[in-house]
């Protein structure tokens, strides 16, 4: 029942928390990590100890699934070779340098520190995808930041088993065992994954009931994961191939309507899971700090260092790698370099690896050095969602990279009268083979013309007046007419006029005629 309660507390904090940084304009993942920070240090605040199971299971698969699906395969194409240069060399370098700089200012020994690089290596796809959902970046910048931080796993949790073992049993490495175990966790998760898309676009496309659909999107990603734990293979990868396998033909699997209620339901559960797991992120830190032995109060000057030593390598991997692949055309590379640099964050699955490590060695003594581990990276891992979070939006403002709203305005006024022109060409192909009545055509054809005048209008405009565009006039009037039918209806069921089943069917088609209002609230 206590657990219960931690949840529902922390999903009223979480959502709160959301909300201001929304009307502040302030990345949500960092201030809800602040938010948990200052509610653990509170006196009275009971201990907040989360199993790795529930965050590698329970909340990683969806939030991961939603990261791919929103990923633009053909941006990835043209972006694979740096992505691969920063999931593999960069992902080395940085567990090495981790590794080192841990041995020289921590007590630890050398298997765990290398236990810490391995941990610290590599990014984090939830913060980037987190951090970087509300901040306008050009399409191939954000796919490689992101797509980055989603291929990465495979190398990092390579090094972490190897690591873990040696700091166990004190085995031996083989690396061309190593190397194998690799190339079965990326290559095994990649065809579970690509064997889950495939399974699951068979039945969606075979499936019209809302219902089924939502259960069906909600179980894929915890199903690619299972499955792909189950053979020794890589879960991670398996649930971002699937996602970004579905999320390309997502679209021609279904209607319009389930995809609206897919994208509310998948909004929902992402706001919440991310809300949540950001939060006791900052909750942990204070309790993983009680749990310290005796000596070891150095940890935050030891946690800064680590910090600065992964970003300042990421600086040096990074700017040499923009000069060679510019992802953006006419952009300096030192622009590119930096936004790339500072957007790679750490979060949710180094704290979860952290979490996973043994608690014992195989000699049945407790394993030294694993609570400071948990620290170092619980406290990275805050720094880099606090001051790289907080610190994102203006370097990106700076940069020039941002894509303006008048720019992306522009776009979609174009690609409304291209579509509008389609739509009108093949009007024109069924009028000329008498394949539809006359009077439905030319009611359609109204529309469409009505719509690309619209937009021509609009190109010739200047953006400096301030008028409401004639769109949007219409799109309002017709939202208040709803509202006033929506009010009459609750009046007659009121008034016993009419039954609840029929108020909600009206209701529902009253709900279905404002869902086509394009433009939205």
């Amino acid at each position: 029942m206590r657990a219960v309660g931690t949840v529902l507390v922390l999903v009223v904090l979480a959502t709160v928390v959301a909300t201001g940084a929304r009307r502040w304009r302030i990345p949500a993942p960092s201030l809800l990590v602040i938010a948990g920070l200052v509610v653990a240090l509170i006196p009275g605040t009971p201990a907040l100890r989360i199993a790795p199971q529930t965050i590698a299971l329970v909340v990683l698969p969806p939030l991961l699934y939603a990261s791919a699906e929103e990923m633009s395969l053909r941006d990835l194409k043209t972006v694979w070779r740096p992505v691969t240069v920063l999931a593999l060399g960069l992902v080395l370098a940085s567990a090495a340098a981790v590794g080192v700089l841990a041995v020289a200012l921590t007590p630890l020994t050398a298997p765990m520190a290398l236990v810490l690089g391995a941990v610290l290596a590599s990014t984090d796809p939830v913060a980037v995808t987190a951090l970087g959902r509300r901040l306008a970046l050009p399409g191939r910048v954000q796919t490689m930041v992101q797509a980055e931080s989603l291929f990465n796993d495979a190398t990092s949790l390579v090094l972490f088993k190897v690591a873990v073992g040696l700091a166990v049993a004190s085995t031996v490495v083989s690396w061309p065992a190593a190397g194998g175990e690799f190339f079965l966790l990326a290559g095994g998760g990649s065809l579970v994954g690509a064997a889950v898309a495939a399974v699951v676009a068979f039945i969606r496309a075979r499936t019209t009931d809302p219902v089924l659909e939502t259960v069906i999107a909600l179980a894929t990603p915890y199903g690619a994961y299972v499955l792909a734990e189950g053979t020794h293979a890589s879960g991670v990868t398996a649930v971002v191939i699937a996602g970004v396998v579905l999320g390309r033909s997502g679209y021609r699997l279904t209607d319009a309507r389930i995809r609206l209620q897919l994208q509310a339901v998948y909004s929902v559960v992402v706001f919440l899971l991310e809300s949540v797991v950001f939060a006791v992120i900052g909750l942990e830190l204070p309790t993983m700090v009680r749990d310290l032995p005796a000596g070891s109060g150095r940890w935050p000057l030891q946690a800064l260092a680590l910090a600065a030593v992964l970003i300042g390598l990421r600086v040096l991997w990074v700017w040499p790698l923009s000069k060679v692949v510019k992802p953006v055309d006419g952009a300096a590379s030192w622009r590119v370099a930096a936004v790339v640099t500072w957007a790679g964050t750490r979060g949710v699955m180094p704290l979860a690896a952290a979490l996973s490590i043994p608690l014992i060695a195989d000699d049945g003594t407790a394993l030294p050095g694993r609570p400071l581990v948990l620290v170092l990276t619980t406290a990275v891992v805050v720094f880099t969602l606090v001051v790289q979070g907080l610190s994102l939006a203006p370097l990106v403002g700076r940069s020039g990279l941002a894509l303006e709203p008048r720019d992306t305005a522009r776009e979609q006024e174009h690609a409304r009268q291209q579509l509008a022109r389609a739509g009108l060409d093949y009007l024109d192909q069924l009028a000329d083979l008498d394949a539809a009545p006359q009077a439905a055509l030319e009611r359609v054809r109204l529309a469409l013309d009505a719509r690309l005048r619209h937009s021509l209008a609009q190109d010739q405009q200047d953006p400096s007046t301030d008028q409401t565009p004639l769109l949007h006039i219409y799109q309002q009037l017709r939202r208040e007419v709803i509202a006033v039918q929506g009010t009459e209806l609750q009046g007659m069921y009121d008034t016993h006029q009419i039954s609840d089943t029929t108020r909600r069917q009206l209701q529902h088609d009253l709900d279905l005629e404002e869902s086509g209002i394009s433009g939205g609230r």
